[in-house]
Formats: structure tokens, sequence, C-alpha cells
């Protein structure tokens, strides 16, 4: 028998959130990014997911020797506390250059602004001490359809990432897909997209993909079938766990809080094909309640962990003799039955 995994955790300093959303203020008063890197030990997490925003505020307003000279207190911040960056991505849907989008906005100074941006988020990647650059493309993509020709943009977000490898030849690039918001329709919305444009970059090697399962319900697809997916071209860098109460907006649920036996299938294929053996983080995406009361909320974090584990117990005593019988024998009525009294504890 295997030696068992045992899981590595990380969150983002986003989700010690202060409640604030379009539709009203903060609920809650702002916790400091060191505030906030003192609770990760104490609850159980390892890995700091970061934008170059999070290690270096402000930097659109500092020079180069600034943006390092910060990047290197970061590192001493995470060092001191025996955190480990998981990775670091550029924030390329705040700044007024890239409301058309970065890589793929129709003005050549804005893509210029985008991927000099996206070469700072490398070398703040390496300051900190990871080697894993997250490219989420949210505003890839177009509120009006005939605004851009689609064909264009799929290249310049090639061309883009084969620049971002040329630059740096040791660090991997994981993109996150997700179909929509704040675009109405974005590029690479799923897994498909981020596998075909891997194999076309200059270092397929080097090109993975970060699966977040509101994004793949987002999309109408299942979210350990697309971990599957990723999983079976070697291209699975790392996850965001959380839920998603059907075709809304991106809710960032607490993991399994929406659909348990859905979370439990999740877990199952990582478990299964050996995610976290190699180092990966078992990663969260998750907000805090709007309504909870309190500075520096940390219980959804918490709980998602706690779901992860118990999900992973689950899995590890499952009774798969039985199980293959009931598959030998086509039962799958009895398959369903037994594996859903066995998530109930019956």
């Amino acid at each position: 028998m295997s030696e068992q995994t045992e899981y590595k955790f990380s969150f983002g300093p986003w989700n010690i959130s202060e409640g604030e959303d379009p539709f009203g203020p903060q609920v809650r008063k702002p916790g400091t990014f060191e505030a906030k890197l003192d609770l990760y030990r104490p609850l159980g997490f390892e890995g700091v997911q970061l934008h170059d925003d999070d290690v270096v505020e402000g930097i659109d307003d500092l020079s180069v020797e600034q943006v390092m000279k910060r990047a290197a207190e970061v590192k001493v911040m995470l060092d001191d506390r025996g955190l480990t960056p998981e990775f670091v991505a550029p924030r390329l849907w705040f700044a007024p250059e890239t409301v058309d989008g970065g890589l793929t906005a129709n003005s050549e100074s804005d893509r210029q602004y985008a991927m000099d941006r996206c070469k700072r988020t490398i070398d703040i990647a390496r300051a900190v001490g990871t080697k894993n650059i997250v490219m989420w493309f949210a505003r890839e993509g177009s509120y009006c359809r005939e605004s851009k020709d689609p064909k264009v943009a799929y290249d310049r977000i090639l061309d883009g990432l084969n620049t971002m490898l040329d630059y740096d030849k040791e660090i991997e690039i994981w993109i996150e897909p997700k179909p929509n918001e704040p675009t109405d329709q974005a590029y690479v919305p799923t897994i498909g997209h981020t596998v075909a444009l891997a194999y076309a970059s200059n270092d397929p090697k080097r090109v993975k993909g970060l699966i977040e399962s509101a994004h793949a319900i987002l999309a109408g697809l299942d979210p350990g079938d697309e971990m599957a997916f990723a999983m079976a071209h070697n291209m699975l860098g790392s996850v965001h766990l959380n839920d998603q109460n059907g075709l809304k907006y991106d809710q960032d649920k607490n993991f399994g809080a929406a659909n348990l036996r859905s979370a439990f299938n999740q877990v199952r294929v990582l478990e299964q094909n050996g995610y976290g053996k190699n180092g990966e983080f078992i990663g969260l995406d998750i907000k805090v309640m709007r309504t909870q009361k309190g500075e520096l909320v940390t219980t959804h974090l918490e709980t998602s962990r706690e779901i992860f584990l118990a999900l992973v117990a689950k899995v590890r005593s499952l009774d798969t003799a039985k199980e293959q019988a009931f598959i030998a024998a086509r039962d799958y009525e009895g398959l369903e039955r037994y594996l859903l009294l066995h998530l109930m504890g019956v």
C-alpha cells in the first residue's frame, strides 16, 4: 500500500476579507497584510497565494528598485513565519490600462503595460521565493462580441505566454480558467482551452492549469472531471477549492457548502491520482459571509480545510471491493446508494 498523502493547504490574504461588495460598504475593519500572515500557521496553512500588489502595494507608482526592495522585505516576513509563497499573479484587472483587457486589449500601449507588469510579477515571484505565476485572464474577453477578433486575441495570449516563458526559463505559468465575470464572454473559459494553449506554447511542460471549483461550475462542467482531465495531461498546477450555488456570480462559498457529493468527488480525484505527493498545495479561494461579524474572520477557512480532510477520510474508508462488485454487476443504483449512505455515515 502506497504512503498516504499529507496535504498542505494555502489561501490568499484576500480570503480574509473586509466584507465589501458592489452593493455596499465594508462591514468589517480591514486587517493589514502582515496581520493576516500571522494567522496562517495557527490555522493549519503553510502556503500563501499572492498577487503582485499584495506583495508590493502601489506597484505602479514605484521604481524597479523600490518594488524589489519591498519584495525582499515580504520574503523575510514569509520566512520568519515559516510560510511558503505558492504563486504570484499579476493583477491585470484593476489598472486603468486593463479595462479593455490586458494581453488582448485593442490598445497597443495597454497591451505593452500588461506585458511589462507580467514581467515585473515574475521578478517579484523570484524575489519572494516561488517560480509559479498564475494567470487569471479576468478581462481577456469581450463585453461586445464584435469589439475583438477572437483569433487575434488567442494569438496575443499565446504570444504573451511565450514572452513570459522566454523571459525566465525556470518559471511555470498556471492558467486559471473562468467562463465569465467580469467580462460577458471570457477567453480561455475551461481547462480544455488551457491545455490547448499549453501544447501550443514554446514549452508545454511549463504551462499548467489551476482549477477553481466555482469556475468549472460556472462553465456548466464538473470540477472533478476538469481536474482529472488536467492530470491526464500532467498539467494540474494547483486547485482553488470552493463551492458555487448554480450558474450565478462567482460565490466562493465554503468547500462542499452547496454540493457535498461534488466536493467528495473532487477530493477523490485528487486523492486517487496522487495530487499533493510532489508538494502541490490544496488551495482554497473562499470568502467569509458578508453577514459575519468580527475582525480578521477565519471560520470559513477552518471550515473548508476541515471539510476537505473529512472527505479525504471518507475516500480512504470506502469499501473498494464492494464498490467494484457494484460496477462489475452494472448495479449503479446499488453503487449510488452505497456512496450516499457512506457520505452520510450510515
